[in-house]
């Protein structure tokens, strides 16, 4: 990353788009610690966590699905949900796998529900559909205790029914004044979503600003769209 300095607003929705290669991802490694970065500070709520590990980051409030979707293939549903139950990410682990399987079956039901999840509770990840992945990836992220929603491309690869669903969810969090910063590449979704969008192309922030006027921006029409 080269000169990435950019603030993402309390409360709003950020999308960070860019062409295949430009550092998006890389960039949410660096925010969560999993990569180290040659220089530059990250501040989280005007505390500087440049030098805290993944854990201690997560557990300020931190909280982020990733491209390919991060699941246990032989736990259940209830399983994963039940790891989001502890706000410290090491004791949540701790507890799951002492044995502490217990789990108020009615509210992960709302969970489900609320996600559009068509799968019994009691049902391997190894049978769920990709898309039906992604929502459980998206509501065990939300479902942790935060202050900074991160997703990777939300709706890649999914049919146009879990989109909508995504979306909907979205739409729902940015009602309640989430703060989410999301990676997409599709432009339509990021219009009816996004609040502010930060470009990178080749690793450094090239534009930002409101969607219409940064869609519509001639540096971003020829990195990212080839025109």
């Amino acid at each position: 990353m080269q000169g990435s300095d950019f603030v993402v607003e309390q409360g709003k929705i950020t999308a960070l788009i860019g062409p295949n290669g430009a550092g998006k991802t890389t960039l949410f490694d660096i925010i969560c610690g999993l990569v180290k970065q040659d220089e530059g500070n990250v501040l989280f709520n005007d505390a500087d966590i440049t030098g805290l590990p993944v854990h201690e980051r997560m557990n300020l409030g931190i909280s982020r699905t990733f491209q390919q979707v991060r699941l246990f293939t032989y736990l259940t549903i209830a399983d994963h949900l039940q790891m989001t139950e502890d706000n410290e990410d090491m004791k949540l682990f701790k507890n799951f796998f002492a044995g502490k399987k217990t789990y108020d079956r009615k509210k992960f039901q709302q969970v489900l529900d609320e996600f559009g999840i068509e799968r019994e509770l009691d049902a391997q990840v190894s049978d769920l559909s990709y898309g039906q992945r992604k929502l459980l990836d998206f509501a065990m992220a939300e479902r942790k205790a935060h202050q900074l929603l991160m997703l990777d491309e939300p709706v890649a690869g999914v049919n146009a029914v879990i989109q909508e669903r995504i979306e909907n969810r979205l739409l729902l969090l940015k009602e309640k004044g989430e703060t989410v910063l999301l990676i997409d590449h599709d432009m339509r979704f990021i219009r009816r979503l996004a609040d502010h969008v930060i470009v990178l192309d080749a690793g450094k922030v090239i534009v930002q600003g409101e969607p219409k006027r940064v869609l519509e921006d001639e540096r971003v029409l020829r990195a990212y769209l080839g025109e």
